[in-house]
């Protein structure tokens, strides 16, 4: 069993910036992807970036190429979310999850386990 704990989210003025993270449980998590998922109220869950097992590759939703990163360690069993430039529409309940793969984890079916999010609430 796997249990992910994200923590980071708040209250940000446009174009700020938020670092976001997600602390796993568990001995699986070197060893799969990691991703990160909103859902903003009303709106399904979206995609928003990946990373593989080993960090080496990571692919990001077009809605958020540029502006954020996406990293983790795998010593500490922490993945990462940097949200630079952030905007009004970011705002949303950001989720981690853990892929039942080791890289290429794109859709929320790729996804296992999921945290409980944290809200991130971006002001214009």
């Amino acid at each position: 069993q796997v249990q992910l704990v994200e923590s980071g989210g708040g209250l940000v003025q446009a174009g700020g910036s938020l670092r976001l993270s997600c602390a796993a449980s568990g001995r699986t998590f070197s060893s799969y992807a990691m991703g990160w998922f909103r859902q903003a109220p009303g709106k399904e869950r979206e995609f928003i970036a990946t990373i593989s097992w080993s960090g080496a590759a990571t692919y990001y939703a077009d809605s958020v190429k540029g502006r954020f990163t996406i990293s983790r360690d795998n010593a500490k069993n922490t993945v990462y979310l940097l949200m630079n430039n952030l905007k009004p529409e970011d705002t949303a309940a950001y989720y981690c999850a853990h892929a039942t793969a080791m890289n290429n984890a794109v859709t929320i079916r790729d996804y296992r386990y999921w945290g409980q999010g944290t809200q991130v609430t971006v002001s214009s």
